[in-house]
């Protein structure tokens, strides 16, 4: 330990920082995580802060270094925006999220402004499946179990919320829940 710093109970030092690690720990996230180059960026600097600060050392000396790993792992396919960008976009749809909401999550995991509004189109179908889906899920409209006309105003702003269209959201609650 330099300059009488003292290790936090409980946590051990952290690793001294070299090329070797750094792709150590780039494969061992990736092997439990798809992220966006970007993302893997952030971590990597993570760990580079934590151990330049325990030892006295420059981070930015190891930015280049960083950069080389994140480019070794997109050029060998381990990491693809796109890829990343196309499954979570469909994962968070099915879970009911709206357009907006999905890519505003994109953006901030780092995926690149083209890229999200090449992957999320929002078309007037996609988005009212999406909202059935969380207006059932957060018992809303037709789903709900109290009186719908007495919550109406409240349901619907619920999905406004959430980033669906006041079209949309009237579509839904107004509706008697067909086709999902």
């Amino acid at each position: 330990m330099q300059d009488g710093e003292a290790a936090l109970p409980g946590k051990p030092a952290p690793r001294r920082i070299d090329a070797a690690y750094l792709r150590r720990a780039a494969l061992h996230y990736l092997e439990r995580y798809s992220v966006p180059a970007a993302q893997l960026q952030r971590v990597l600097l993570r760990k580079v802060e934590r151990s330049c600060r325990h030892y006295g050392l420059d981070p930015q000396s190891f930015r280049v270094t960083v950069d080389e790993v994140v480019a070794s792992c997109v050029a060998s396919g381990l990491v693809d925006d796109r890829r990343f960008a196309e499954a979570r976009a469909q994962s968070l749809r099915r879970k009911g999220r709206s357009a907006r909401a999905v890519a505003a999550g994109l953006a901030s995991k780092g995926v690149e402004r083209g890229l999200v509004a090449a992957v999320v189109v929002a078309n007037d179908d996609a988005e009212l499946d999406a909202a059935r889906v969380a207006a059932k899920r957060k018992r809303l409209g037709p789903w709900s179990r109290g009186d719908r006309t007495e919550l109406r105003q409240k349901h619907i702003a619920a999905l406004a919320r959430a980033g669906f269209s006041l079209a949309i959201a009237r579509a839904v609650i107004d509706g008697a829940g067909e086709g999902g």
